[in-house]
Order: C-alpha cells, then sequence, then structure tokens
C-alpha cells in the first residue's frame, strides 16, 4: 500500500500524517508513506484544498484532518 499526503507542509499537513502513522499502527498494516508538496502534482490529483490523502493513486480525503478512527476506517476499505 502506497499512500501519499499531499499539502505544502503545514500544520494540518503534519498532522494528517500522525493520524495516518497511528492509523497503520492500530491496524498492523504495512505501508509506504510519501509527502507530496508540489502544487502542481497536488493538483494532478484533483485536490484543491490540502491536506489530502492518496492511497494506491486514489484520493480518499482532502480539505480536513480526520480522526484516527476515521483514517482507520479508509485504509480498511481501501485494503479491502
Amino acid at each position: 500500500m502506497i499512500i501519499k499526503v499531499l499539502g505544502p507542509g503545514c500544520n494540518n499537513c503534519k498532522n494528517l500524517e500522525r493520524v495516518t502513522r497511528e492509523a497503520l499502527s492500530e491496524l498492523g498494516l504495512d505501508a509506504t508513506i510519501e509527502k507530496v508538496e508540489d502544487f502542481p502534482t497536488i493538483a494532478g490529483y484533483g485536490v484543491m484544498s490540502t491536506p489530502g490523502l492518496v492511497v494506491d493513486e486514489k484520493v480518499v480525503l482532502s480539505g480536513r484532518v480526520p480522526t484516527v478512527a476515521q483514517v482507520r476506517d479508509l485504509l480498511t476499505a481501501a485494503a479491502s
């Protein structure tokens, strides 16, 4: 599983990365997390409001920082 955190490196982006790592740990999933800070690349995913979360090249969230439980649900759905 490849997960990308989209955003310029702001606090919300850092918080999204943190809750994503927590959710992965709770689920026991192995994934690669990449940070994407390049605006043309972010826009290429159709994300106009950061932070964004991409799982295996599919945008699953944008414009907010979810809870760990919400990310866990998104990752569980993406893994199945």
